[in-house]
């Protein structure tokens, strides 16, 4: 059973998407197609809903690639069907190696090689995350001259945040990423791809705590499911 999703027509031999929370199994508040284990959600609901997402996109669910997602800036080499690992993107060079990653507001992004040999990266991209480099190692990784996309994530119109982590973005990126108290995530991950030589920024600017296809931490709470970017090299 195939599943709604949101694709990017990446140039270059790549399969790229985006996951919704529409299409699985899951219930009550991991409705319906959570792709989150570490949740409270029932395994094997976990399990069924990353089947139907990787037939989907025609991949063998046993070969995904996962990390222990841990929101810093640890870049991994994407082993297929790994799944222990710690690390907040994982990257490949490999045809047929399928990748996943996770979100519920932070910022599922993905890179491409567009120059010689195909590179993908999959990055998880949260507050943390941004300020710890992420996705300088992403673009690292991948190598080359690259091209991006940031996904479905949490927007500034949701994203209220203390002084603090305001004081800390508008010292790293400037007065652009603050919106009052609200932190325009959007913004700041493009202002890096961009300052990291990503020669094109694509982004959808869809808020996760405002559209209810996504599941959203901010809106939910703490008890809700996950979406995700899944990608490889075809």
């Amino acid at each position: 059973m195939s599943v709604p999703l949101i694709r990017w027509d990446a140039p270059g031999p790549y399969t790229v998407a985006f996951s919704t929370r529409l299409g699985g199994v899951s219930e009550g508040s991991f409705e319906s197609l959570n792709l989150g284990r570490r949740t409270r959600d029932e395994p094997e609901n976990v399990d069924e809903n990353r089947r139907r997402l990787c037939e989907t996109v025609g991949v063998d669910p046993e070969l995904l690639a996962l990390n222990r997602q841990l929101h810093g800036a640890l870049v991994n080499r994407a082993d297929a069907g790994e799944r222990t690992k710690d690390g907040d993107g994982l990257w490949t060079d490999e045809p047929g190696v399928p990748m996943l990653a996770f979100s519920a507001d932070c910022l599922p992004i993905a890179l491409a090689r567009v120059n010689g040999n195909p590179g993908l990266a999959l990055l998880h991209a949260g507050r943390l995350g941004l300020l710890q480099g992420i996705l300088e190692a992403g673009v690292a990784a991948v190598g080359g001259t690259a091209v991006a996309i940031i996904g479905p994530g949490i927007g500034p119109c949701c994203y209220e945040v203390g002084e603090d982590i305001v004081a800390a973005y508008r010292a790293r990126f400037g007065p652009g990423v603050i919106q009052g108290r609200n932190l325009d995530l959007w913004a700041a991950a493009e202002h890096v791809l961009r300052e990291a030589g990503v020669e094109a920024v694509e982004r959808l600017d869809v808020c996760t705590a405002c559209d209810d296809r996504f599941f959203s931490h901010r809106r939910d709470g703490p008890i809700t499911g996950r979406q995700g970017v899944i990608g490889y090299v075809t």
